[in-house]
């Protein structure tokens, strides 16, 4: 007997299959579909509910995850177990975030290297894919919860500058959420679809997309010529948003009772108070010429005038990224045709009025901001479930393609779906000195290990001239033509060497074959993803015991016998680790020997230094 899914809502009956529009945001998270009954883009939300969820994950003392409003509240109370905007740290290193890492109130890993990123919490150490599948299996949770029929398929938007291991970052945390993930969308192309820009078959428009969100900003110009995106430029700045609009008001009010900033934050709840106040003034603004509130027995009130002299800098400085934006693209404002306005932000009239003044005309603010992304997903994703017949799919590819890196862990270079023809290269290195080959391992398949994946071909690199590990730099390229041809190109570039193979990926797969290596990556994504991470932290403590080793030999006279003790304890407690089956345990060992070599590391770089300025004048 089959089972029907009633939506409750409104009576209609569901498809056995649904293919969801996801907008991952930084601030907030929601799904939207394309309704049944209207075929209109449509945000799902729970009776007279908000349809955003909050992109907050906290921890109980237990470990377990809880997202949204909920996770929200601990923001103030339990700063250090609940992580917000790890948007921001996807598919990002160290030294990637060290600038930043004062903004987070949670524990980011940074000890200055490229290793990928990591959050601590407790004892348990989780990645950016670890903390946005939380987010993404919520939202599933959610959308089935409403639609009341299984929710397996997706397509999720990024920013358009986000690159390739952002965007693996977001299928994998897709992945281990239990979803398939069809497509990356640019989230200034999802708006744009939203507002039925692209849609058409033929012509050329040029728009820009102004997205000022809760914590971030972007603008981007896209070219559309016969429904094909194309971004000729972004730019933006990644702290700047609702939440500095709010803190100009908090500023304000503090400046006005003479209250210092530093005393209000031993008072963690007052401080909450004016905050969430801070925003509801904010909000009432934009439709009154007056707020006025009343906290801790004190009249706190702004009037619209004064707001926006407050927040005259913040605009401005996004319409300079404008500007900057156009000149990229080598535009000038008058050659806009449309402009899209994104983000809760930009529902304050002061945004609307100079955004429409820089560009010299109206702004298409029509559908809810904080909703166009992923109303635009919702179109994109009934595009790929064959609804739109006025679309036709370009030829993709059906399984991810990918080389073997250390630790028998398949890198995709070419993720499943990708449009073809396509060309998309990545650069590695050597692991061990004077290493003067490279084994090329190419794959096709969706799980973490090339032992469950479908080996394509391989070949040597050889004659790569003898230099330190880390020195070499390999550069592998994918083109995978519109026959489905798949050329692999490996060239050490500071040498020149070069070898080129051809592959034919798809070669003897049926449908169900592929359908079956799909389902089985779904199934296994959590174990999949575990025993990932486990392979990554062994490597990362290998190469740190290597690193140490012969630093420890060469630098020998600097470290004091005691230094050298405790140094030898940390290695040997890493070395343990790492033959054990906690992924976390590695990572803790990882910390303690790092902290144990750095006051000696800094002193030999003062050395360096000491040695390299000798004899020169300053």
């Amino acid at each position: 007997m089959a089972k029907i899914g009633i939506n409750i809502a409104t009576g209609s009956l569901q498809k056995a299959e649904m293919i969801v529009g996801i907008d991952l945001g930084t601030t907030n998270s929601l799904v939207a579909i394309i309704h049944p009954e209207t075929k209109q883009p449509v945000a799902l939300k729970e009776h007279d509910s908000s349809s955003l969820v909050p992109s907050v994950v906290h921890f109980d003392v237990f470990g377990n995850p809880e997202v949204g409003q909920g996770a929200k509240r601990y923001l103030e109370s339990d700063p250090a177990n609940t992580i917000f905007s790890a948007k921001r740290l996807m598919g990002k290193s160290y030294k990637d975030v060290s600038q930043s890492a004062g903004y987070f109130t949670y524990k980011v890993i940074d000890d200055n290297t490229d290793a990928l990123v990591k959050v601590q919490v407790g004892s348990s150490f989780y990645s950016p894919t670890d903390l946005s599948s939380f987010i993404l299996a919520e939202l599933k949770k959610r959308a089935e919860h409403i639609l009341k029929t299984p929710v397996t398929k997706a397509v999720i938007t990024v920013p358009a500058y986000f690159n390739d291991a952002q965007r693996q970052a977001t299928r994998d945390a897709g992945k281990l959420a239990g979803l398939d993930v069809l497509r990356i969308v640019n989230e200034p192309t999802a708006a744009s679809l939203a507002y039925g820009l692209g849609l058409e078959k033929e012509g050329e428009t040029t728009i820009a997309v102004y997205d000022l969100g809760g914590g971030t900003f972007d603008i981007s110009i896209l070219k559309i010529t016969d429904g094909v995106f194309d971004v000729l430029s972004t730019n933006g700045d990644t702290y700047l948003g609702g939440d500095d609009i709010d803190r100009a008001i908090i500023d304000y009010w503090l400046a006005q009772k003479s209250i210092d900033i530093k005393v209000l934050q031993k008072s963690p709840n007052l401080l909450q108070t004016i905050r969430l106040s801070a925003e509801e003034a904010k909000k009432a603004l934009s439709s009154s010429d007056q707020f006025e509130t009343t906290i801790d027995g004190q009249v706190y009130q702004i009037t619209k005038s004064v707001f926006e002299g407050l927040i005259d800098s913040i605009i401005g400085k996004t319409i300079d990224c404008c500007k900057n934006a156009l000149a990229d693209a080598k535009l000038n404002a008058g050659q806009i045709d449309s402009i899209v306005m994104v983000g809760g932000s930009t529902r304050i009239p002061a945004v609307k009025a100079a955004v429409a003044s820089f560009f010299g005309k109206p702004v298409n603010d029509s559908i809810n901001p904080d909703e166009v992304v992923a109303l635009g997903a919702a179109v994109q994703a009934d595009i790929l479930a064959g609804n739109n017949k006025d679309f036709l799919l370009l030829d993709i590819t059906p399984l991810s393609l990918g080389i073997e890196t250390m630790g028998g862990l398949m890198e995709v270079l070419v993720p499943r779906n990708s449009k073809v023809p396509t060309q998309v290269g990545r650069q590695y290195t050597t692991h061990v000195d004077g290493q003067s080959s490279m084994r090329v391992s190419v794959y096709q398949g969706e799980r973490d290990l090339v032992k469950d994946n479908r080996k394509l071909a391989e070949f040597n690199l050889t004659g790569i001239p003898g230099m330190p590990a880390g020195l070499p730099k390999v550069d592998i390229q994918f083109l995978l033509n519109a026959d489905g041809i798949l050329v692999v190109k490996a060239k050490e570039l500071r040498s020149g060497v070069e070898q080129i193979i051809e592959v034919k990926p798809a070669l003897d797969l049926t449908d169900d074959q592929v359908e079956k290596m799909l389902q089985d990556s779904i199934e296994n994504a959590a174990a999949d993803m575990v025993l990932r991470a486990l392979v990554e932290a062994r490597t990362e403590g290998e190469q740190l015991l290597a690193v140490t080793e012969k630093f420890m030999v060469k630098h020998q006279s600097l470290l004091t016998p005691d230094e050298v003790t405790q140094t030898a304890l940390a290695l040997q407690a890493l070395q343990l680790a790492i033959t054990m089956e906690d992924k976390n345990l590695i990572q803790t060992k990882i910390e303690a020997l790092n902290e144990t070599t750095r006051p000696f590391a800094e002193r030999a770089m003062d050395e360096a230094v000491k040695g390299a300025l000798k004899g020169k004048s300053i």
